[in-house]
């Protein structure tokens, strides 16, 4: 039989150059990455916040990509955990705007000179997330054109199937085809709610497949939270700078209601209609 631990052990305590927490968590890079540029206290709060969001972007992403393989195998199961396991990064995600949700017009334009021509707007890790929820447009490559890297996996992400098209690909090849025009539609770019998805959702809903209803009501969790997160940038940003022009030259909170208003997987939305 295995001995307890002993309590009074000290943890080990003497490491030749760094420590394995550090080689392996990279803390001491990352915990040097924020960098303000002004005397202004509250700056670091700013991109603490804004570094933290684009990690959970990387977390979203790599959840969501894995579910999308998964659910192109036919495997339900592996699919729905990643999905599900994504739900409480999305409420971190969500979390992270409270740092500065509340910062008042002159708090803000305290450091705000320090961003320059940056914005929110230039993140390819969040790009690529309105990406894989279906929310694509060929345009919003342009700012990435002067880094090759970024441009790239941005390339491969709007030609790749989103979230949205592999779970409906997924329940037609468990229910029922879809009509010729809608599977064959372009997947580059947005669409407004196809009433074929929408039919396909009701059937769905109206059958007694536990497993393709949870599946539905997942992706209808992260509509919501993404929606959540949207929502709370523009309460931030209304906050923030009321109705002044965006930093990146977009027009600040205008822009910012017609992205809030929109919700991913249209179809998950009116289906609810009829019922």
């Amino acid at each position: 039989m295995e001995a307890s631990p002993d309590p009074t052990t000290e943890p080990h305590c003497v490491f030749d150059t760094s420590t394995p927490y550090d080689d392996y968590i990279r803390a001491d890079a990352l915990t040097r990455l924020a960098r303000p540029r002004t005397d202004d206290p509250a700056e670091l709060a700013f991109l603490i916040s804004s570094q933290v969001m684009e990690l959970w972007f990387t977390l979203l992403i790599h959840e969501w990509r894995t579910a999308v393989r998964l659910l192109a195998e036919d495997d339900l199961p592996g699919a729905m955990t990643a999905l599900r396991r994504s739900l409480p990064t999305l409420s971190a995600l969500n979390a992270a705007w409270q740092p500065i949700a509340r910062l008042t017009p002159a708090q803000f334009d305290s450091y705000r000179p320090a961003l320059g021509k940056g914005s929110g707007f230039q993140s390819a890790r969040y790009r690529e997330l309105e990406f894989l929820l279906g929310e694509k447009s060929a345009n919003m490559l342009k700012p990435h054109e002067g880094t090759p890297r970024a441009h790239a996996e941005l390339t491969e992400a709007l030609l790749a199937p989103s979230l949205h098209d592999a779970a409906v690909d997924f329940v037609q090849r468990k229910s029922a085809p879809l009509p010729q025009p809608t599977r064959e539609r372009d997947r580059t770019h947005s669409h407004p709610a196809d009433p074929a998805i929408e039919q396909l959702w009701r059937r769905v809903y109206n059958g007694d497949d536990r497993e393709l209803i949870e599946l539905g009501e997942v992706l209808t969790d992260i509509a919501e939270g993404f929606w959540r997160w949207r929502s709370d940038h523009l309460m931030a940003t209304r906050r923030a700078m009321g109705s002044k022009p965006g930093t990146g030259g977009s027009a600040g909170v205008t822009w910012l209601e017609r992205r809030a208003a929109r919700l991913v997987f249209p179809e998950l939305w009116t289906v609810r209609t009829d019922g």
